[in-house]
């Protein structure tokens, strides 16, 4: 295949004719292909899913990590074990290209390889790499660990992302009319764009950005004299930085510089989109930012058996599907703990990855009523855990560990590693309940809710993300109600969420569920209707289009 003058190789939609180059630190786009850490990763693999079957004029950029995030192995007691294993993708075609870059005055070699279209039906995927044997051993690295530890090596990923990236473009002669960032990543390519064209306006017409991050905390920021010494900005002098970029400070704001060079920006749900306008307004210079809700792909992600009985009205086949997919998720949890779960019990799921404002083990927290929960013969319950710390994240790996050692006392609770896509998918069927409970309102989207609905799980919730776009109470899931969390210490959101969740547990679901099945299936079918349409990445992707593209 040629790769001069590269057009995507599919007949493309007219409505979707205009040139998109859409960059990402990670892609979850298939199980074998592990790039991804988590949520951005599982966002932006569902749009190339979805760009695939509307026929979008847009390729996808970024990394192929030799090592991945990581494998989530354990260690003798049962507890969290951080291992990196080389992966093989076959799949992957050597495009023949390569090309330097500067990183640290230093030119890197990079290769590039390329996903096709066929091979998993997303749209095209090249992915950089700079495991050369032209490569000093230094330069190898870059490419070896998705969100590495050490700040340069990050940095110099931020570099391959964006500059790199932009190059490949003009390497196979492209030609986007956007570049579209996924996170602030890739924002380094704004000073390769910008030696390229000379002027702001060339590039500002160019890029839309969309930001993940609903607290300011949480947008990544370099020291400023760091990412000069890394050749972060193509030569540009710091002054010169200073100026275009308008920073006046020592840190680099990766988010800050990416929302003043782009000429629009959004959120990944309507309250993200309120909550990014509000936090940036401080700011001068800063671009409209809207809201695009994020969505996952429903051809992947939906088990369409249960939506075939859904759709004949077949209580007994839903019924018997669900329950097959409960049985066999289950033999997961009896080869990983040894633990026999029933598949006429209500299973609890909090899988996702793991970081302090998810709450992993909020509910573990009062004592008496967990104990209480988990011993009741009249609403016997289940629970599993799953999910991946960030490799250095030393508080939730023990919040991981403290849940292992807690699960050692009860038959009925399960903690599981390994948690990528298939896992994922398996966790949604399994469960009856998808727990989600991020402190509000620090959860940009949290797309998992939206699969587990695909797989007839219904959404337990506090009232962030995505959340309030979707859920009816009582209708087609649960909601913790929003109290004034403003006026709140932490301690008392807590609390109080803690408080409501299990209010609502013990008196509407676990009663709906044991005692009125009927209305308790309606509610699974209900959450399955409402999140096909409005929460399908084919939705998203067009949105994109429409509204960020335009």
């Amino acid at each position: 295949m040629s790769f001069t003058h590269y057009k995507v190789p599919y007949a493309t939609d007219e409505r979707y004719g205009k040139k998109i180059a859409y960059f990402s630190m990670e892609f979850a786009v298939h199980q074998p292909l592990k790039i991804y850490s988590g949520g951005l990763g599982f966002l932006s693999g569902s749009h190339l899913r979805s760009a695939y079957e509307l026929r979008q004029n847009l390729i996808g950029i970024g990394i192929l990590w030799k090592y991945g995030y990581y494998d989530q192995a354990r260690n003798q007691d049962q507890t969290l074990q951080v291992t990196w294993m080389e992966k093989s993708n076959s799949f992957l075609e050597d495009t023949g290209i390569k090309f330097q870059i500067t990183i640290h005055d230093h030119p890197v070699w990079v290769k590039v390889w390329y996903l096709n279209p066929e091979t998993f039906q997303s749209a095209p995927l090249f992915l950089l790499s700079t495991d050369l044997p032209e490569n000093d051993y230094v330069s190898q690295t870059i490419t070896h660990r998705l969100y590495d530890a050490n700040v340069a090596t990050k940095v110099a990923q931020f570099i391959l992302l964006g500059v790199g990236g932009a190059k490949l473009v003009d390497e196979i002669g492209f030609n986007p009319e956007l570049y579209h960032l996924n996170e602030a990543h890739g924002v380094s390519s704004v000073f390769y764009l910008y030696k390229k064209y000379g002027n702001v306006e060339d590039v500002r017409k160019r890029l839309v950005f969309t930001t993940h991050t609903p607290e300011e905390a949480g947008n990544e920021k370099h020291d400023i004299f760091l990412c000069q010494k890394m050749s972060y900005f193509c030569g540009l002098s710091i002054d010169e930085v200073r100026q275009l970029t308008g920073l006046k400070d020592d840190q680099f704001n990766h988010s800050l510089v990416a929302l003043r060079f782009a000429k629009l920006a959004n959120g990944v749900s309507q309250l993200h989109g309120e909550v990014s306008r509000i936090m940036w307004a401080k700011y001068e210079n800063i671009c409209p930012i809207i809201s695009v809700t994020n969505s996952q792909n429903w051809r992947y992600w939906a088990d369409k058996q249960l939506y075939r009985a859904s759709e004949e009205s077949n209580d007994s086949w839903w019924d018997d599907r669900k329950k097959y997919l409960k049985r066999r998720s289950f033999e997961i949890v009896a080869d990983q703990t040894g633990k026999i779960f029933d598949p006429n019990v209500f299973t609890i799921v909090w899988a996702r990855r793991f970081a302090g404002y998810k709450r992993a083990e909020l509910i573990t927290r009062d004592k008496e009523r967990f104990e209480r929960l988990l011993s009741n013969k009249k609403y016997p319950v289940q629970i599993i855990w799953a999910g991946k710390p960030y490799p250095m994240d030393y508080p939730a790996i023990n919040d991981f560990n403290n849940l292992v050692h807690l699960s050692r006392n009860y038959k009925n609770v399960a903690v599981l590693v390994g948690y990528e896509l298939t896992l994922s998918k398996r966790m949604k069927q399994a469960s009856d309940i998808w727990l989600n409970n991020p402190r509000v309102p620090r959860e940009a989207s949290g797309t998992s809710g939206m699969t587990a609905a695909m797989n007839g799980a219904v959404n337990f919730s506090t009232d962030d993300g995505w959340i309030p776009e979707f859920i009816n109470h009582g209708n087609n899931g649960y909601v913790v109600p929003k109290a004034d969390y403003g006026r709140m210490s932490v301690q008392e959101q807590d609390d109080y969420d803690l408080d409501k969740l299990y209010d609502i547990l013990e008196n509407e679901i676990l009663p709906t569920y044991y005692e009125h099945y009927d209305t308790w299936r309606q509610i699974c079918k209900n959450g399955m209707r409402d999140v096909r349409f409005r929460f399908d990445a084919g939705r998203m992707a067009h949105e994109y289009y429409e509204l960020l593209y335009k």
